[in-house]
């Protein structure tokens, strides 16, 4: 049986005597896109989170391509270049262009140098549809635009996993769409993703797997078509049915 690229082994997250992630296993395969989903509070930004090392956790342990990445010890420069992390703030620096905000980190990082990071900005920047936009500040661009600055700057990282946490939500609903193609596209690449969102039609159509998160334990977890056709408990069938009438599904 192959190895987990990515595994969640009794994950548990506290803040003070609050517990977020109770003691949660998750298995991601490489190239797979695995979604979260679950009501605001059940602890899916959280898991993103831990898995990138913003958040410590305080039970069990997690691991890439049998690395482990957590606990003390950890190098948490060398992680986040081996994890991305997208959210729904674009977290763009203002007072820089977006062609220096996509190389920056690189070229901090030693990943390339300035003129490769430039040439490479570029390149990306083109594929996400923005190449005209190199030398335009944030505050020049649309929402939607600014997010994929954002999943361009993540990916010139390298990155081995990309986490997305509900980069839709801040966006107006005719920018969603933009940046939802684009995620296709990186999964049709086959880029390990892992990522949360209320977009339910993506997450069936896209995913590998969904993850149903309540409480901060994953309840069930499977294909698609088996999470949202063939729901097995009762938080399940209410939080698919809360999304129906919400117009969300």
């Amino acid at each position: 049986m192959t190895e987990p690229f990515v595994l969640l082994d009794h994950v548990t997250k506290r803040y003070g005597d609050h517990t977020v992630l109770d003691e949660v296993d998750l298995a991601v395969a490489r190239h797979d896109v695995v979604t979260l989903i679950g009501a605001s509070g059940s602890g899916k930004s959280t898991l993103l989170r831990c898995v990138n090392g913003l958040e410590p956790i305080q039970g069990g342990h997690i691991s890439l391509a049998g690395d482990v990445i957590s606990g003390e010890g950890v190098d948490l420069v060398g992680l986040r270049r081996r994890v991305g992390i997208v959210f729904q703030s674009y977290n763009l620096f203002p007072h820089m262009t977006v062609l220096r905000n996509c190389t920056l980190t690189p070229v901090r990082a030693g990943i390339a140098s300035k003129e490769q990071a430039e040439a490479d900005a570029r390149a990306m920047l083109e594929r996400v549809g923005l190449r005209e936009k190199a030398e335009a500040y944030p505050d020049q661009l649309s929402g939607g635009q600014q997010q994929r600055v954002a999943i361009a700057r993540a990916m010139l990282m390298r990155p081995e996993v990309l986490l997305l946490d509900e980069i839709t939500s801040a966006l107006d609903p005719e920018l969603v769409i933009e940046v939802l193609n684009l995620v296709r596209e990186l999964a049709a690449d086959g880029i390990t993703m892992m990522m949360t969102t209320h977009e339910m039609s993506f997450a069936r159509e896209i995913s590998s797997k969904i993850c149903f998160l309540h409480q901060g334990s994953i309840l069930e977890e499977g294909r698609p078509e088996q999470i949202f056709d063939e729901p097995a408990t009762p938080e399940l069938k209410t939080f698919l049915r809360r999304i129906h009438e919400a117009g969300r599904d």
